[in-house]
């Protein structure tokens, strides 16, 4: 009996410091992301990991969609703190897919992460503040027509101001590899 209450207490005591140093690692995330947001817009991507290390990026954004700041946060524990990445610093986040060489050169939760806070960007910039799930729409079609509609924003807006053809075909380009492969086939 005597060795239930010690057990007892020990997962209590166990459980109060899990959550302290949750609690530590939240005001973390709050104090970088009331930094970053002083910069400007901030785009946050995840990636859970479930037997790997979670990850959390998240880059202070100018109104052309430069970066201003970078922050990561990886880790298995909540020891994990915010850390910058001085690299992506003055680069495009509309070009942050798997194809960019710095984001290739990071781990593959990390690329998740870093294109996850692509797509909510680029969600926001298409004036959808909430992101939508494959069971929300047909199939996933509102995101693909919602990004199709802001592809075409951009390049209108390239054409107007007289920027060469090689970079209209780069903006169509990027549209037709965000679509799954099945849809590739359809037109």
């Amino acid at each position: 009996m005597n060795s239930l209450i010690i057990f007892a207490v020990f997962v209590m005591a166990a459980y109060i410091f899990q959550m302290f140093l949750g609690w530590q690692q939240l005001k973390d995330f709050n104090k970088t992301y009331t930094m970053l947001r002083k910069l400007g817009r901030v785009a946050i991507g995840r990636k859970s990991g479930r037997i790997k290390s979670g990850t959390i990026v998240m880059f202070a954004v100018d109104e052309n969609g430069r970066v201003l700041k970078a922050s990561k946060m990886q880790g298995v524990t909540i020891l994990a703190r915010f850390q910058n990445m001085d690299d992506y610093v003055g680069e495009d986040i509309h070009y942050f897919d798997k194809y960019n060489p710095l984001v290739r050169k990071e781990n593959k939760l990390m690329q998740s992460a870093i294109e996850d806070a692509r797509k909510v960007y680029l969600l926001h910039e298409a004036g959808i503040e909430k992101e939508t799930s494959s069971s929300d729409s047909f199939l996933g079609f509102g995101f693909y027509a919602n990004y199709l509609q802001l592809s075409i924003k951009q390049l209108l807006k390239k054409i107007r101001k007289g920027v060469p053809y090689e970079s209209h075909y780069k903006i169509c380009r990027e549209f037709y590899e965000t679509l799954p492969i099945r849809w590739r086939n359809l037109y």
